[in-house]
């Protein structure tokens, strides 16, 4: 389906909702801090009420929202990966912590829009694209873990 100019200013929205400072320190710190092998240790090490669970939180839901528009039909799919790669880094540090999630939460449908997508996004790379991407993102991961 073709990208419309709603498409487009729904971007430049969500582009805009991405500097707000508050969010903007939250992902900076969910992309180069965050580190958690499983749903029990991110609640152990980021408890709630705590900054880092609340920019947990932040980061994640605003991405399953802007997922969610992919998936409800709203955004324009290729649009959001032309601009969206932040999604995917988000998707990958959170992806070995979703069924321990959705188990402690009862939630089963916790973080599926962003899940969903972040598959078809992965299709839309490529095999090779991903499995670079992917090494970057374990690099990455290691390097916090050292810190």
């Amino acid at each position: 389906m073709q990208a419309t100019y709603e498409d487009a200013n729904l971007i430049l929205r969500l582009y805009e909702l991405r500097r707000e400072e508050t969010l903007r320190q939250a992902r900076s710190w969910f992309t180069g801090k965050f580190s958690a092998a499983n749903a029990e240790e991110m609640m152990q090490k980021y408890p709630f009420g705590s900054q880092e669970n609340g920019y947990i939180r932040m980061v994640i839901s605003y991405w399953d929202m802007a997922c969610s528009f992919v998936t409800s039909g709203v955004l324009n799919q290729e649009l959001l990966f032309q601009s969206g790669g932040e999604m995917l880094i988000v998707w990958e540090k959170i992806r070995p912590l979703a069924e321990g999630m959705r188990k402690l939460t009862g939630n089963a449908r916790a973080w599926a829009n962003l899940e969903k997508v972040a598959n078809e996004y992965i299709k839309f790379m490529g095999p090779e694209a991903y499995a670079g991407f992917q090494a970057i993102i374990g690099r990455i991961s290691a390097s916090v873990g050292q810190s």
